[in-house]
């Protein structure tokens, strides 16, 4: 594999191709497969894949450029890409799959898109950010993996090629993740996915049923030393800000469709549009304000750990806190100022502020992360 062009004028025309249809996939709800090959064909689904697999071993900066481009064509899309790029990441740094399974993946990309995700939530349990053990389990029996569950919120549904499942090990209580071929039998989708943004990401409920994996398919995550189980999730950490960098490009979606609408928006009573007032162009000033902050903060943050300072390690879950503040605010300052037409679905901004409300969701959430810190600060 060659490394994509990451050139300005090259992320720009693929930002334009994938949101030409974004509109549509978000009514229709399927999975954005147009936007989906665009990345495809640019190499961008893959440009975290390891040297040492052919790949470009592409880093966080890049990649966070890449999601940045894709989640300003479309934040589906950008997930989507999100979720891939972060497996091939984690396999470049710790190679944690089977040889045999990557190697189908990495043929399977070469053909088409190849899409990846961890499976991890549950109906009863939710995101395990938040503590708890899966209910679903994997069973040995005669040299395999027995995988039996279900799951909620899995991006990406009959689209993937392969999940990353979290599960329990019954008997010994070792927790871990199975790699689960997408198209194994045992495999039932169930169509749960009905949601304010995001909604052509298609991350619907799974259900595994004596879904048969060989033994090697199993990675156990290890515990602490207490005996206790802590997910990796509960902080952010070096390789997880990909979500962040696909929602500010939510936001630069957000803005230039404010630009666009101000400078073609001419009232009867003003006689010129209202790009030529200074209440636009103060709020344009605050939107481009917010979006300066986030792009600081997560290149920033990005740039210091490249350079190795780990002092800057316990501040990560309050950066991407604080990206995500920026990115509502910046969507949420250009659909007020325009009123019913920003609320309006005939208008790109009612999706753009849709879809920026999601960043909340992605672990760790904003009260946890003021309650670790405001501990770490009190000394307690």
């Amino acid at each position: 594999m060659t490394g994509p062009d990451l050139s300005p004028d090259a992320l720009a025309k693929v930002t334009a191709e994938i949101a030409s249809t974004a509109a549509e996939y978000d009514r229709t709800g399927d999975l954005p497969w147009a936007g989906i090959e665009v990345a495809h064909r640019a190499g961008l689904l893959t440009a975290t894949v390891a040297t040492r697999y052919g790949g470009p071993g592409l880093g966080p900066r890049d990649t966070a450029r890449i999601l940045t481009a894709l989640g300003e064509g479309d934040a589906s899309v950008g997930l989507l890409a999100a979720n891939s790029l972060t497996t091939h990441a984690a396999q470049a740094a710790f190679s944690t799959w089977p040889e045999h399974y990557y190697e189908d993946l990495l043929r399977r990309s070469q053909d088409g898109p190849a899409l990846v995700n961890a499976i991890r939530a549950e109906p009863e349990l939710g995101a395990p950010a938040r503590g708890g053990l899966p209910r679903t389990t994997a069973t040995l029996d005669n040299g395999e993996w027995v995988l039996n569950g279900r799951k909620a919120y899995a991006t990406g549904g009959t689209g993937l090629a392969y999940h990353v499942v979290w599960a329990v090990e019954p008997e010994t209580q070792r927790v871990g993740h199975l790699i689960v071929p997408g198209d194994l039998p045992g495999i039932t989708w169930v169509d749960s996915w009905d949601h304010l943004g995001l909604r052509a990401s298609n991350t619907h409920d799974v259900i595994y049923e004596d879904v048969r994996v060989p033994a090697d398919a199993f990675r156990e995550i290890p515990r602490q030393p207490d005996g206790g189980y802590r997910d990796p999730a509960t902080a952010a950490g070096p390789g997880s800000f990909g979500h962040p960098a696909l929602y500010i490009g939510v936001a630069r979606a957000a803005r230039s469709a404010f630009a666009a609408f101000a400078r073609e928006r001419v009232p009867a009573a003003l006689g010129k549009p209202i790009a030529q007032t200074e209440r636009i162009q103060a709020v344009a000033g605050e939107i481009d304000l917010q979006i300066v902050q986030a792009e600081t903060l997560l290149h920033g943050a990005l740039l210091r750990l490249e350079a190795g300072d780990t002092a800057i390690l316990p501040d990560l879950s309050a950066i991407k806190v604080a990206i995500g503040r920026s990115v509502i605010a910046a969507t949420q300052t250009a659909v007020a100022a325009l009123g019913n037409p920003g609320l309006s679905r005939h208008h790109s901004l009612e999706r753009h502020l849709r879809d920026a409300l999601c960043i909340r969701v992605h672990p760790p959430q904003e009260d946890a992360v003021l309650l670790a810190a405001g501990r770490r600060v009190l000394g307690s």
